[in-house]
């Protein structure tokens, strides 16, 4: 329970909580951003938000803790980001609710309000995307919206800051006056109310935690959580319901949670008839660029040309970028011969400059896209495309959620997995999730291959390990077959992304590079040239040689490398570059050794980060059993890439 402080009548706590409540996309994490400064995403892909993240707002001299909860559809006790908004509202008791409803879609937002309104919670509703809704042709009469509602419904526009400030001035009067949601109450049809009526009546003398209202709906659905706790309390209440559920269902010939769901949607359309007048826009740009998106053949197209241009472009301006850094510290270079100018040079200097060239030239570039690309109303239209593919393999449809954000990075990919009910599902897509490259074997790839050989073979390998991760997810389907419903997820609209938005989301990632990933690559660089001025280094290599070098054809230090590259794969290319002594890494590796190297990069673990998530996220056992394979896969594909690409190719 929240403890709130006391406070004379008629005045707000010293300290309050806000609680955002939403669909997915509607702008929660957008206004959370512009009231607390904090960095969270506001990607546009249902299930993203798999936590609740609080902030904390300074505001008329209150602290007030804002707490972005789980884009939401309802409050079944079926779904985890469902069960876990519903049980913070109940539990938690925040002083105020705001509920963000998309103004260009209100009729499927306000069931949500219904549901909050059941709950008897505070409320202030956030109109969020009227700039677009005008645009669409859309116009909404907040006024009366408000009146119905009975509480305040205020205009905003949150990618620019318009009106947040207000929602929150909104909230602070709702406490002030003491009004609360339950006060006006929104009736549905007679059949249901009466039975509602009857039921509330008998809660009436029970000691529940819950609202009456709200409970008494809640044994008419049938909801199982509640029924069981009603049940030890008073089992001839949870019969009573019972017998109305029953009597709704022989009424409608659905069962009676249907009945009132459909209810519920009937009510709320019946709502936005009433405050939105709309007429009919020409057909605009956002249709004929979605015909082409999501079309059955042509969208694919478009997404494979997608990701093969960023990736080309990523090559040309990350080599570029990597020369100009290092032309930069090269000209400080003093050329001495000495142990210790080997070690802090060589080591500490070098090390820092092929750091920052992986960093500015190849990840930093990566976020940027990716961050547009998910602001602008692409990505989840990938996310829709690539359903198909993700249900061959006998996954849901959510799981394309994970493995589109593992592109970035797999921590939030394995985390994401947890969207996913059946075990088996979840197993599989992380397991799945751990293969997609991410941004940092991506960098790799790009800064070695593309940057060296050619963009040509850099997209070749990713569209390699895009294959294997399909035939990987067949396989682990034919051992255990399921069959899983396709995804249901919101479309956004198209928008221009607001760059502000779209630095923040690159800057909060590779802000943890630059002070976790950095100093690594340094430290590691210092250590590999103390080892080789010193001559221990060839011992470590000596022991891996067998692998590395008979096996795999790479040079020795290369185990060295893989060692390192546990704890952060951009740290492999860093040091690449560290230990050539600056770009020049044709000289201590082949192209058929880069692609090679760059192949094991691809597909062995991401990173100690996501081995740690993997034990949080699916136990020790089945991590150990993921990490192998992965090793195995990586040292096996690879040892077959280096006898058969001479066959094939002109690498050598």
């Amino acid at each position: 329970m929240v403890n709130k402080p006391s406070s004379p009548a008629g005045s707000a706590p010293k300290t309050v909580v806000l609680a955002m409540v939403g669909n997915a996309n509607v702008g929660k994490s957008a206004i959370f951003n512009q009231l607390t400064g904090l960095e969270q995403e506001t990607g546009n892909w249902s299930g993203k938000t798999v936590v609740l993240k609080e902030g904390i707002l300074a505001h008329h001299g209150l602290d007030i803790k804002i707490v972005d909860l789980p884009g939401v559809y309802s409050f079944s006790a079926y779904s985890p980001d469902e069960m876990m908004t519903r049980q913070f509202i109940l539990n938690n008791r925040p002083d105020v609710v705001i509920n963000v409803l998309d103004a260009t879609s209100l009729e499927r937002n306000l069931y949500l309000t219904l549901l909050l309104k059941e709950l008897g919670v505070p409320c202030v509703a956030a109109l969020n995307f009227t700039d677009i809704a005008r645009k669409k042709h859309i116009f909404s009469d907040l006024e009366k919206l408000s009146l119905i509602l009975g509480f305040p419904v205020i205009n905003t526009v949150a990618i620019k800051g318009i009106g947040v400030h207000e929602l929150v001035d909104a909230a602070l009067k709702q406490i002030q006056s003491g009004r609360k949601g339950e006060q006006k109450v929104i009736q549905y049809g007679p059949e249901i109310e009466n039975r509602v009526s009857k039921l509330s009546q008998a809660l009436s003398g029970v000691n529940l935690p819950y609202p009456i209202r709200w409970t008494a709906i809640k044994l008419l659905e049938k909801d199982s959580q509640i029924t069981d706790e009603v049940k030890k309390l008073a089992p001839e209440v949870t019969a009573l319901g019972d017998t109305a559920a029953a009597e709704l269902s022989a009424i409608h010939g659905e069962d009676s949670a249907t009945v009132i769901a459909s209810e519920r949607y009937a009510v709320a359309a019946r709502i936005a008839q009433q405050i939105s007048q709309t007429s009919v826009p020409e057909r605009d740009t956002e249709s004929r660029l979605d015909n082409l998106a999501m079309h059955p053949v042509l969208g694919y197209v478009l997404f494979f040309v997608t990701m093969a241009a960023i990736l080309v472009f990523i090559s040309f301006f990350g080599g570029w970028m990597a020369g100009l850094i290092e032309s930069l510290f090269e000209r400080f270079n003093p050329h001495l011969n000495h142990p210790a100018y080997f070690i802090l040079w060589n080591g500490s200097v070098v090390g820092l400059y092929a750091a920052l060239a992986v960093a500015v030239g190849f990840i930093l570039p990566f976020y940027l896209i990716l961050a547009w690309l998910a602001e602008s109303g692409y990505l989840p239209r990938i996310a829709f495309m690539l359903d198909r593919p993700c249900h061959t393999l006998g996954l849901h449809g959510q799981a394309v959620l994970p493995l589109i954000m593992g592109l970035g990075c797999n921590v939030p990919a394995c985390l994401a997995c947890r969207i996913l009910e059946n075990r088996r599902d979840r197993l599989i897509a992380t397991f799945l999730s751990t293969l997609v490259p991410c941004s940092a074997r991506s960098s790799v790839v790009l800064g070695l291959v593309g940057a060296f050989i050619g963009w040509q073979w850099a997209v070749a390998l990713l569209i390699f390990q895009f294959i294997l991760i399909f035939v990987i997810g067949k396989i682990l389907n034919k051992i255990n077959p399921s069959q899983s419903s396709g995804i249901i997820m919101e479309i956004p609209e198209y928008r221009f992304p607001s760059f502000g938005i779209v630095w923040k989301q690159a800057w909060s990632r590779f802000r943890d590079f630059l002070t976790l990933g950095v100093p690594l690559i340094v430290a590691g660089s210092t250590l590999i040239e103390a080892l080789a001025v010193w001559n221990w280094l060839e011992h470590i290599t000596d022991f891996m040689s067998p692998v590395t070098v008979g096996w795999l054809g790479l040079p020795a230090f290369a185990g060295v490398l893989l060692i390192i590259g546990i704890l952060r794969k951009e740290a492999n290319l860093a040091l690449l570059i560290s230990m050539a002594g600056g770009m020049a890494v044709t000289s201590i590796m082949s192209p058929l050794q880069m692609v090679v190297f760059s192949l094991v990069i691809l597909i062995y673990i991401p990173c100690i980060s996501t081995i740690a998530v993997l034990v949080r996220e699916t136990g020790l056992k089945w991590t150990l059993l993921m990490v192998v394979t992965e090793i195995s896969l990586a040292i096996l594909l690879g040892g077959i890439a280096y006898r058969i690409l001479p066959l094939i190719t002109n690498l050598r």
